[in-house]
C-alpha cells in the first residue's frame, strides 16, 4: 500500500502533499525535511530507491499493518521537481518507478510540457490526475491515456458547471436553498 505521494522542487519547496495513512501532523513536517534532505543530497546515478528515513524507524504511528514490514521511499527527478512515493514492501518498487513516470507523463500531457509554475497554478489538476491513479493507498489505475481522458472530461464538467455557481448555489444566490442549489434544481425550498 502506498503511504504517501510528494512533489518537492529543488528548493525543498513541497508542491503537492498526499497522505494515505494517517500521522501526526508535527511528524509530517519533521519527515517532509527529513525525506527531502535524504532525496536532494543523493548524486545522480545513485539508486532511486531509500530505507525508511531514520525519523521514522521504530516509529509505530506510520505503519499501521504490521509492525516488521519494511517501507521503501522511491524517487524521480525530472527537471526541477523530485516525485517520491512512500510505500509498504507489497507494493512492487519497479511498478511504484512505472508509476511515478506514467504520473509525470500524464501531467506532460495535461499541460503541454509541464513545469513547476503548472502545478502551481493548477494544483486542481495536478490532485485530479493523481486521484484517477491511485484511491486510499491502492494504485486503481495506469492507462495514460484513460488517466488523461478522465482528467480533461472533469475539468470540462467544471468549466461548463451545468448553470451552477461555485459553491452550489444556482440561481437564487442562497448557497444550497432555492432553485439549482439542491438536488439539481428540481426541489424549491418553500420556507416554514
Amino acid at each position: 500500500m502506498i503511504s504517501a505521494v510528494l512533489v518537492f522542487n529543488n528548493n525543498g519547496q513541497p508542491r503537492l502533499v498526499k497522505f494515505y495513512s494517517q500521522i501526526d501532523i508535527s511528524l509530517q513536517q519533521r519527515l517532509l525535511k527529513q525525506i527531502f534532505s535524504l532525496v536532494s543530497n543523493r548524486p545522480a546515478s545513485a539508486c532511486n530507491f531509500l530505507p525508511l528515513p531514520p525519523l521514522l524507524a521504530g516509529s509505530n504511528s506510520w505503519n499501521t499493518s504490521d509492525a516488521d514490514e519494511p517501507i521503501t521511499l522511491l524517487y524521480r527527478h525530472y527537471a526541477t521537481l523530485y516525485f517520491i512515493v512512500i510505500s509498504d514492501s507489497l507494493e512492487s518498487p519497479l511498478g511504484l518507478l512505472d508509476l511515478i513516470q506514467v504520473f509525470v507523463q500524464a501531467l506532460d500531457q495535461l499541460f503541454e510540457n509541464v513545469c513547476e509554475l503548472d502545478l502551481i497554478f493548477n494544483f486542481e489538476t495536478l490532485h485530479a490526475t493523481l486521484e484517477e491513479m491511485v484511491v486510499g493507498g491502492c494504485v486503481v489505475e495506469t492507462d495514460l491515456n484513460k488517466i488523461v481522458a478522465c482528467v480533461r472530461e472533469s475539468e470540462k464538467v467544471l468549466k461548463k458547471g451545468h448553470g451552477m455557481r461555485p459553491g452550489g448555489s444556482g440561481s437564487s444566490g442562497v448557497g444550497g436553498i432555492g432553485r439549482g442549489g439542491f438536488m439539481g434544481g428540481d426541489l424549491v425550498w418553500a420556507g416554514r
